[in-house]
């Protein structure tokens, strides 16, 4: 699986909300603390906010924070909205066929495994059993 930049500055940023203390992290903390370029930064952070992962508020004491607990939002919860659902079916051409079963496989395999790792996980650097 390829992720964008943008998907994993996304996931990044998620991280970063998940491990912070209750209440608004700026925009400016966060771009720092995970090295991403402020600009797109804002981008994604609004693109989070529209689907409902996070949640934002404007002002000095403002900032962004998770809109459920970590616990809650998957790995695959922050590529879908960044990235959105490939609904592809590969076809192969003659003895080549079963290759497209085995494409779908991996692709379910990568689904389920990212759906199973919540931000909880990578916040407190404890991964389930995979």
């Amino acid at each position: 699986m390829r992720l964008s930049a943008r998907t994993q500055y996304a996931l990044r940023a998620a991280v970063e909300l998940a491990a912070a203390p209750p209440g608004p992290v700026p925009a400016e903390r966060i771009a720092t603390a995970q090295d991403i370029p402020r600009r797109f930064l804002d981008n994604i952070l609004l693109q989070l906010r529209r689907a409902g992962l996070i949640n934002s508020q404007r002002g000095p004491d403002g900032g962004y924070w998770l809109a459920r607990p970590a616990d809650q939002i998957s790995l695959a919860d922050i590529i879908v909205v960044i990235e959105g659902v490939s609904q592809e079916s590969e076809r192969f051409p003659g003895v080549a066929g079963p290759l497209a079963g085995v494409w779908t496989a991996l692709r379910e395999y990568e689904h389920t495994t990212l759906t199973e790792i919540t931000l909880a996980h990578i916040a407190s650097g404890s991964l389930p059993p995979l």
